[in-house]
């Protein structure tokens, strides 16, 4: 057993948000086996999210944040809307000094949680919806009270729901626009090729299966090998084949609205960090 793992043992994780997002992180470390319920906390202003979290997984809940500090966590993870973040800061800050705090909040620097959170030891980690099962991917940056054993914990906990790299602060917003919108843009493209598969005569349950079940295989063939895509591409083009026709008119317009995606994403990311 490593000294994180050792330090793990003991530690108490308390979530500020079980939306979405902070759900998804509260239910996965205990599905994972990272934490055991009892020692993930969790407030939220809906009841009935509070609940499903008790039932399913043993966690504690509390009806506010001031409750679940109480309760003397080790690391909090803020884990509401950047827009509602700034009246969380202002009411918690004494709360959370001299704790390991973990910001999700997209656009919202380290630079400005550390000026809301004197004495706090912050770490920013953007990560992305498919943590809600355990396959996500999460990025994560250290601020400067934040100690190599802080970030190291928060990569262990973050590992344990799907993949979790530590970088720049300059990189995360990137990474944001990129993997955090990801599981959009990979919805929007299952959407799209079903439409296009009733436009030509599929039934809409069966196109929408049948979609769903190859993004499913190709992510299981692409993580499971470490195959580049275009290698993995090839395996499937044939010369002057169907594929091929397809890949002339499609990959232009993809990779151009990919692009176009990512920095709008970093607009409106630069935006929320503007206030």
């Amino acid at each position: 057993m490593t000294d994180i793992e050792k330090y793990l043992a003991q530690f108490i994780v308390g979530v500020i948000g079980a939306g979405s997002m902070g759900g998804a992180i509260a239910r996965g470390l205990v599905q994972s086996g990272a934490l055991p319920g009892e020692r993930v906390l969790a407030c939220d202003h809906n009841a009935y999210k509070l609940e499903a979290l008790a039932s399913d997984c043993g966690i504690q809940t509390f009806a506010d944040a001031d409750a679940l500090l109480a309760a003397n966590p080790d690391a909090v993870v803020l884990a509401v809307k950047p827009q509602v973040l700034s009246g969380v800061l202002s009411s918690c800050a004494e709360a959370l000094k001299g704790r390991l705090v973990v910001s999700i909040a997209a656009g919202v620097t380290i630079a400005t949680l550390e000026e809301a959170l004197p004495g706090s030891r912050v770490v920013r980690v953007m990560p992305n919806l498919p943590v809600s099962v355990r396959s996500g991917a999460s990025a994560i940056c250290g601020g400067s009270s934040a100690t190599s054993v802080d970030v190291a914990l928060v990569q262990q906990l973050f590992s344990a729901l799907g993949s979790a790299k530590v970088m720049r602060e300059d990189q995360l917003d990137a990474e944001g626009a990129v993997v955090g919108c990801a599981p959009a843009y990979f919805a929007l493209m299952v959407d799209a090729l079903t439409r296009a598969g009733i436009r030509s005569g599929l039934r809409a349950a069966d196109a929408r299966e049948m979609v769903n079940a190859t993004m499913l295989g190709v992510a299981a063939s692409l993580a499971r090998s470490g195959e580049h895509p275009r290698a993995y591409m090839e395996a499937v083009t044939s010369p002057g084949g169907t594929t091929a026709a397809a890949l002339y008119e499609l990959e232009p317009a993809l990779t151009q609205a990919c692009y176009d995606a990512v920095d709008a994403a970093l607009a409106r990311t630069a935006e929320l960090a503007k206030g």
